[in-house]
């Protein structure tokens, strides 16, 4: 008992050290986008309907580090502005899927091959989803429109001034990036990055060695078993990092853990409410299709083309050598904060 609680805190250990630069610098960036990228800018452009507007939906999506749970207001503001139902749901399935902070830790922990792959895949299935929306979902007005919502603080040339003024101060700026990287962005994923992390270390210490000869002879199991897991529970895009490496060190598939990166973030009870509730049963089947089919298949072909290359066994490798200094110290940090926010602050 007491071996296995040291290969337990030792599997943890590892998961965090993995993890733990890549979220500090990550959750700096996504403050830094919140500065450059105003919510105003994110309506101005998600307002016409086209295919066009999906595509700016996608690639404004990709990089911010919003949760499937913290999106859900983002999105009904979206469509309240006059969004389009699809572009909507382009964005409600390629901000959860990744954000800049996921990426980052996506790239730590599976290398630039997963990471690039994780990206265009989910560029893909949320253009897929927006496409069949444009095709098969009915459009409907909304009780405001774009054009009601102000795009600016700015509306005269001596506003104008006086709102460059304030954003003049440097000092307040970065207060403000630290702000939101950590009091809104690692406190809202603070506590399923952890549970994230335990889990995986219990999946690296409790799983039979004889599990990865069995499921590398069924690849198809590989997916239905992490899609059965993946689809009802709610993890956060970064929170899943830790969980798919577990995964594939327990010896499931590549594709089996992307599936896993992929449909976790995107599919739970509460998100697919939303989805009915917001945009419709039509949009519901279609996100839900995209989601599954997309991430199914993209799975198979990352396992057909990478599952036996270097990449992978470097991933493994990689996770197995004693963690740098810096990861320590980062490890320690993130480890720091994480109590602060899930029990000190909380109090």
């Amino acid at each position: 008992m007491q071996e296995l609680t040291g290969l337990l805190i030792h599997n943890f250990w590892l998961l965090l050290n993995s993890i733990a630069p890549y979220i500090l610098i990550g959750v700096l960036v996504a403050g830094v986008f919140k500065q450059l990228i105003p919510t105003s800018f994110i309506k101005k452009h998600l307002g016409k309907k086209g295919f066009i507007t999906n595509i700016k939906a996608a690639l404004l999506g990709i990089p911010l580090p919003l949760c499937s749970c913290s999106v859900i207001p983002f999105v009904s503001a979206l469509r309240k502005a006059g969004a389009s139902k699809s572009a909507v749901q382009t964005f409600l399935i390629a901000t959860p899927i990744t954000g800049v902070d996921s990426i980052l830790a996506t790239y730590g922990v599976f290398g630039w091959l997963f990471t690039l792959y994780r990206v265009l895949s989910s560029l893909v299935i949320a253009l897929l989803a927006g496409f069949l929306s444009l095709l098969w979902v009915k459009e409907d007005d909304t009780d405001t429109k774009l054009e009601d919502i102000p795009q600016s603080c700015c509306h005269s040339q001596h506003q104008a001034a006086s709102c460059q003024t304030e954003k003049v101060s440097k000092s307040h700026m970065i207060r403000q990036i630290f702000h939101h990287a950590f009091d809104q962005i690692y406190k809202d994923i603070a506590k399923p990055l952890m549970l994230g992390i335990v889990l995986g270390a219990l999946i690296m210490t409790m799983m039979p060695d004889n599990l990865a000869q069995y499921l590398s002879s069924n690849p198809w199991l590989n997916y239905i078993i992490i899609l059965a897991v993946s689809m009802p529970l709610y993890v956060c895009a970064t929170a899943s990092i830790p969980l798919g490496l577990s995964l594939l060190s327990a010896g499931f598939s590549p594709g089996a853990a992307f599936i896993f990166l992929t449909a976790g973030p995107a599919t739970n009870a509460i998100t697919m409410s939303v989805v009915f509730k917001v945009l419709g049963k039509a949009s519901l089947l279609i996100y839900l299709f995209s989601v599954l089919a997309g991430s199914v298949i993209f799975a198979y072909t990352f396992d057909y083309f990478f599952a036996e290359s270097r990449f992978i066994t470097q991933i493994l490798n990689h996770h197995e050598e004693s963690p740098s200094v810096i990861a320590q110290i980062s490890a320690v940090i993130l480890l720091g904060l994480s109590v602060w926010y899930i029990i000190i602050r909380r109090k």
